[in-house]
């Protein structure tokens, strides 16, 4: 019922917390009530994109490992695999920076009137001649070919200057 939510809300906000020892518990609480390991999984994976992001990339490896390993050993065995994993999540540094700049781009999108734009044609793929000669492709800088970054637009024209990880409007 209802404490299905509450548990796993429970568990996730002790990770963000940093709490381990509450963590561990929320954990053992819904496993010990037969809680489906591989739905725990599940939400570790989420969990280290929206709460741990680059703050420490690897935390996706180590979910993603986690759910692999109980989806291969089943309980009771895997308690041990969610436990390292939620341990792991707690004392995890924390960066929610991608998934408000994801957001920021969905918010983009949504509030959009209109078309969207269309992709540069300097960005476009060319594999026939008519698309070159319409000019897909021209002026595409091949960034491995540089020494230095190059300096080159990948937004259409009319999100020139916008910076996601700050907003969607500048």
């Amino acid at each position: 019922g209802e404490e299905h939510y509450n548990c796993i809300s429970a568990l996730h906000k002790s990770m963000r917390g940093s709490d381990e020892n509450a963590s561990l518990y929320w954990l053992a609480r819904m496993l010990e009530g037969g809680e489906d390991p591989l739905y725990v999984a599940r939400r570790l994976v989420r969990f280290a994109s929206e709460d741990i992001g680059l703050a420490d990339p690897l935390a996706l490896t180590q979910a993603v490992a986690a759910y692999q390993g109980c989806h291969f050993i089943g309980m009771p065995e895997c308690e041990v695999i969610l436990a390292q994993c939620v341990v792991y999540f707690a004392r995890a540094p924390k960066s929610i920076e991608v998934y408000k700049a994801y957001s920021n781009v969905k918010e983009c999108l949504r509030m959009h009137t209109g078309p969207l734009p269309p992709v540069p044609l300097h960005l476009r793929n060319a594999p026939t001649r008519l698309m070159k000669n319409l000019g897909y492709g021209k002026g595409y800088k091949y960034n491995p070919m540089y020494k230095e970054p190059v300096e080159q637009d990948y937004l259409p024209e009319e999100l020139k200057g916008t910076d996601f990880f700050k907003g969607w409007k500048t």
